[in-house]
Parts: structure tokens; sequence; C-alpha cells
């Protein structure tokens, strides 16, 4: 039984070899923390508004891409092999936006809701997949980015269709 435990636990140690040193280990969890992190960020925003897909989602889209770019380029991939990775990332999510996608039926057939959530998914994968590779300023950057459109271009929106309105009841008002 003996010799069963001593080939038990050298088979464990050779799975685990992949990883040399705590300075391997550190890299690892910084990366995939910052992507957790970014993610958690975005999806923050869109939980407090009450969309879909919230921190738990983007937590997980942002570091499983992270993680997807991660292996790879730990066991050694090429540029191409990472390159056709971040194309199968970019497709995934696109299937997992499309689920948060919904086309109005009734009378509004025309309305569409959850597009910005689809596309905060696809931007929160990006973020992910920078953070993976060791591009963490451009995780960071890219997080600020996408938080000011999410926060600023309702409020333009809603100021444009404002002034919209504001036009067409004077018009009404010339007219009576």
């Amino acid at each position: 039984m003996e010799a069963f435990w001593q080939a038990f636990l050298a088979a464990l140690q050779t799975e685990f070899a992949d990883v040399a040193d705590a300075r391997e280990v550190s890299r690892i969890l910084i990366r995939l923390l910052m992507a957790a992190l970014l993610g958690a960020v975005l999806g923050f925003e869109r939980e407090s508004k009450g969309k879909s897909a919230g921190v738990r989602t983007h937590m997980l889209v942002s570091m499983g891409a992270a993680l997807f770019v991660l292996a790879p380029s730990m066991a050694g991939a090429d540029a191409q092999a990472l390159s056709r990775v971040i194309q199968g990332i970019v497709a995934g999510i696109g299937f997992l936006g499309a689920g948060t996608i919904l086309k109005g039926n009734g009378r509004d057939t025309s309305h569409v809701k959850g597009l910005t959530t689809a596309a905060g998914l696809w931007m929160t994968a990006a973020i992910g997949t920078a953070a993976g590779m060791g591009r963490e300023a451009t995780a960071l950057v890219s997080t600020v980015l996408a938080l000011l459109v999410l926060a600023s271009m309702p409020l333009l929106v809603e100021k444009v269709e404002g002034e919209h309105e504001d036009k067409r009841e004077e018009e009404e008002g010339r007219k009576h």
C-alpha cells in the first residue's frame, strides 16, 4: 500500500509542476485577480442599473478570458496559437452575449433590449484577455473608458431626447 501512495504523491507532484516557483504563482494570481476585479467593476455598474448580467457574470467572463490566454502562454504557445485562442474567446462571448439580447414583442417589435449588456460582456472578455496576457495597464485603462461610456452616454441621450421633446412641444404649441 505504501508503494501506491508514493506513486500517487509522485503523480500529484508532476501534475502541479507547471508552477515552478512563488514568482510564477504570484504572476498567475495577479493576472487572474486583476481580471476578476475589473470584471467586478463593470458588473457592478450593470447590476446597479438592474441589468441581467451582473457582478458574478462579469467576473467569471473576465477571469475565464484571462485563463484562456494565460494557460497556453505559460505552456509555451506561440503567437499564432494565442491568436486562435483569442478568436475562440471572441466567438464564445458572442454566443453568451446573444443570450442577453431580447427583441420586443407585441406592439413594439422594433425594440431590442440587452445590447449594451452584451457589448459590456464582450468588453469584459477583452479586458480579461488583456489582463491574462500581462497587459494590466491596458486592461485598467479600458475599464475606466468603458465605465465612462456606460455612465455618460445615458445622460447625453436623455439630454438630447429632452431637447428634442421640448422642440416638438413648442412646434405643437404654435399650431394651436
